[in-house]
């Protein structure tokens, strides 16, 4: 089986290019090969797909076609210039497609206008539910939640792996009863490539029923060999320090302020569980994390709080 991997050089699309390649697949990855290098022993084909003809350098035909792009312009002439080489096509789209965030139905946005900026990313929705048009009916569109594991550059997830791994009290945000999703970059990669090889087509929420922030947090400590002490703060109070949400500096991953994003980390996935989705334990997922994050040397940068910040944050709540 011939698979093009349009990417394959950055987390979620190396990771399926080397599971294709695991499989006996014979692998192409295409890419500006800006974002890393592909995975050892598949094809590269250094391609530019923000120019008209971009994917000229690719040659002959492809059984399975696995594109994450987010811009609409550049998933439109992916789909015109392999026409008749490509077989099965799957788009990775996004959960962020949903309008609503406080609802967990199936709102979607309306696709990008032609004229909009696709590069803005508040754009991010509505751009990926225009490239989930353009790839049409026949393709498979994987509506992925918050993917974690191995070689996530991220950090929303790694925070919490690697601030539970140093124990002591620890400042949990929001109650152990809020919900939250996410879903191993490892076993995602294995659902993608399951169904593209059997042709399965259409949208499927694509990431862990939902489950309790406490229950998280209980089971990374428990992949960490670790037993913090987790200290609650409300999110009035997280609101009031300055506490942001999500990602970034000075933040809490994971965290959404409710009844806004009531629905985000909520959605039923029952219907791609049955699809073949096996989610792996989480504490196994924090394991390996814990072991990549050490092996690799990364830095937690891009969330989370300092150990400082952290610590005055404690003392305020009492």
């Amino acid at each position: 089986m011939r698979t093009l991997v349009l990417g394959g050089t950055a987390f979620l699309s190396g990771e399926i290019a080397r599971q294709a390649r695991d499989r006996g697949h014979e692998v192409v990855c295409a890419a500006r090969g800006q974002a890393g290098d592909p995975p050892p022993e598949v094809e590269f084909v250094r391609v530019d797909r923000s120019e008209d003809g971009g994917l000229a350098p690719l040659k002959g035909a492809f059984d399975l076609v696995i594109d994450v792009a987010r811009h609409p312009s550049l998933v439109r002439r992916a789909v015109t210039e392999l026409a008749g080489r490509a077989g099965h096509w799957t788009l990775v789209s996004s959960s962020n497609v949903y309008a609503d965030f406080g609802r967990a139905d199936q709102v979607l946005h309306e696709p990008l206008a032609a004229d909009a900026d696709e590069m803005d990313p508040a754009n991010y929705g509505p751009a990926k539910v225009a490239c989930e048009r353009i790839v049409g009916a026949g393709a498979l569109v994987v509506r992925a939640g918050l993917i974690v594991g191995p070689r996530d550059p991220f950090d929303r997830f790694a925070y919490w792996v690697g601030r539970l791994a140093r124990g002591g009290r620890v400042l949990a945000p929001g109650s152990p009863d809020d919900l939250v999703q996410c879903v191993d970059v490892r076993d995602l990669s294995a659902w993608i490539l399951d169904s593209a090889e059997r042709g399965l087509a259409g949208p499927y929420d694509a990431t862990s029923m939902p489950f309790g922030r406490g229950e998280l947090l209980a089971r990374i400590a428990e992949g960490v060999n670790a037993a913090p002490e987790l200290v609650w703060a409300g999110q009035e109070f997280l609101i009031e320090q300055k506490v942001e949400p999500w990602m970034g500096p000075r933040s809490l991953p994971m965290w959404l302020p409710l009844p806004e994003y009531a629905g985000f980390l909520a959605r039923d996935t029952s219907a791609t569980m049955a699809a073949g989705l096996r989610i792996r334990p989480i504490a196994a997922t924090a394991r390996d994390t814990l072991a990549w994050l050490r092996d690799s040397g990364h830095t937690i940068s891009r969330a989370g709080l300092t150990a400082a910040e952290e610590t005055e944050l404690l003392r305020a709540l009492g």
